[in-house]
């Protein structure tokens, strides 16, 4: 199966956990990394500087995979106290293709992106669009996410609370892991960079004191 025959039906199948077991691995993750790289492009191009159109265009494979695998061994977990080890090949499945489908999801919206790009030079708007994006990928993988949960849950409900944990780990790890991985799009006031300072600071910790700051001023 050609690599865009296989996004097409990926998106379109209504048990993608089966697509992916019939996938070969290096195919998935070639789809996930051509994706990525594509949207983390264009989500660098904002100052139309090369280095920080590369770095922005390696950081959104990394930050999609890798909050998958750091949160993997913790879910397995969750999973064998709760009697649904034997399930966990066919979860797993599922979440490659939920992070899949966010990539994808992702490089279909570029076009917006490099389009609001053009109608606004403001690094701040530049910065809340991306999310928003962000964002819309976010539900729409959600939505995948519950194609493949849905049989899981009919069978066994107990699948409900590894749903529910899962996406409070995914969502918990992948703020950290974005703020570590900042800077995405690259203020034009700095060069380009792969890391920025402060990068084992804690986002929530930063957030809460900014907020904080805020509040007592």
């Amino acid at each position: 199966m050609k690599l865009v025959a296989c996004a097409d039906a990926l998106l379109k199948a209504d048990a993608p956990e089966r697509l992916v077991a019939e996938v070969p691995g290096r195919r998935l993750v070639l789809m996930l990394i051509v994706a990525g790289f594509f949207y983390g492009a264009v989500m660098g191009s904002s100052t139309l500087r090369p280095l920080q159109v590369l770095y922005s265009g390696l950081k959104v494979p990394i930050l999609l995979s890798a909050s998958s695998l750091v949160c993997l061994p913790n879910f397995f977990v969750v999973n064998t106290i709760l009697g649904l080890r034997e399930d966990f090949p066919t979860v797993v499945r599922g979440l490659v293709s939920t992070q899949l489908t966010m990539a994808l999801v992702l490089a279909s919206l570029s076009p917006l992106t490099a389009v609001a790009y053009l109608s606004s030079g403001d690094y701040h708007f530049a910065v809340v669009f991306n999310g928003l994006m962000f964002f819309v990928a976010s539900v729409v993988s959600h939505v995948q996410l519950g194609r493949v949960y849905a049989p899981l849950i009919r069978e066994r409900p107990r699948h409900r609370v590894c749903k529910v944990v899962w996406l409070t780990l995914y969502i918990f790890v992948t703020i950290q892991l974005a703020w570590m991985l900042r800077p995405f799009i690259g203020a034009p006031s700095l060069p380009p960079s792969f890391f920025r300072e402060g990068i084992w600071d804690n986002a929530y910790v930063v957030v809460f004191r900014d907020l904080w700051t805020l509040l007592t001023k």
